[in-house]
């Protein structure tokens, strides 16, 4: 990637800096994890039995913890590595559960906690293509990000995405020393979310999605356990949670009174603040002809959201 600034018409190369240290690394993304993830800082050099994780952190919208993991060489087995952390994670669930208390003075219990999507974060300067490959699977429950740090103090995260084409872990992942991890971690797809009798829900959520993602270039759909998250960057914008004849919408950060609703057909997600830390408002898209009305209250958010 090549970085320019501007000095009048003229484009001048900005340098990229070299990254000393991996804890250099760490600091900077512990102090903006929400900033750049979503994420809520749980704990940093977390020893568990033999293994020392650099960061845990909690994802609020899929209700997972999430460890992340800062490389400065690239020499390391991404999948040895991040089964191994997944492995501890999944049979450790009560000191996870501890850690979160100490840390956010709040109790959670295992069923409050969406262990299906657990994952790992992977954080370096750069990836070998060995590293790459190894993780390009469209369901693979971890993340890699690539950092680059330049000498005008800006600093890019830049997530490397699956290609579209490749295969499902599930179809090839039969070595015995994460098959433990592999029963429970979930990998979801939008086909799973519709059962076979929902064909008229499913008619809606295509012609809908389409015209969501149609907004912007950067927004993309994140399926999980219960809903597809119209997605830029690593925030929802709306979600869109399929029922069996019809899609619900969530309107996220509005509560009814800040939309422009002329037919009042807007509802409020009850505790949507004491569950979500957000307003959250709903939407039933019922036939083909409510998505106009659907897409005015989308456009609304998605206005609010790229100017926030």
């Amino acid at each position: 990637m090549s970085l320019f600034k501007i000095e009048k018409t003229k484009l001048v190369p900005v340098s990229e800096k070299k990254i000393k240290l991996e804890k250099n690394i760490q600091e900077l993304t512990e102090k903006n994890l929400k900033t750049i993830f979503e994420f809520e800082f749980i704990a940093s050099e977390l020893k568990v039995d033999n293994f020392r994780f650099d960061t845990l952190a909690w994802n609020p919208e899929t209700r997972a913890f999430i460890i992340i993991e800062y490389k400065k060489d690239r020499n390391f087995s991404i999948v040895d590595q991040g089964f191994s952390y997944l492995g501890i994670l999944l049979n450790k669930k009560d000191f996870f559960l501890q850690e979160y208390f100490e840390h956010k003075k709040e109790h959670l219990r295992r069923g409050d906690v969406d262990w299906s999507q657990s994952r790992i974060v992977f954080i370096s300067p750069s990836f070998t293509q060995h590293q790459i490959n190894s993780v390009n699977f469209r369901n693979m429950a971890f993340d890699l990000y690539e950092i680059k740090i330049f000498e005008n103090n800006s600093i890019f995260f830049n997530k490397i995405e699956a290609s579209d084409s490749c295969e499902s872990i599930d179809l090839i992942m039969k070595d015995p020393r994460f098959e433990s991890v592999t029963k429970e971690i979930k990998n979801y797809s939008i086909e799973g979310l519709f059962k076979d009798n929902w064909k008229e829900s499913r008619e809606i959520f295509d012609v809908l999605s389409e015209k969501i993602v149609a907004l912007d270039p950067n927004m993309k759909l994140s399926p999980v356990q219960n809903y597809v998250g119209c997605k830029i960057g690593n925030s929802n914008v709306v979600e869109l949670n399929p029922k069996k004849s019809f899609i619900e919408i969530h309107l996220l950060r509005f509560k009814p009174e800040d939309l422009n609703d002329p037919e009042k057909r807007v509802t409020y997600q009850s505790f949507s603040m004491e569950h979500y830390n957000k307003h959250v408002s709903l939407f039933k898209v019922k036939n083909l002809e409510d998505i106009d009305y659907a897409m005015m209250l989308v456009k609304q958010v998605y206005k609010k959201f790229t100017k926030k």
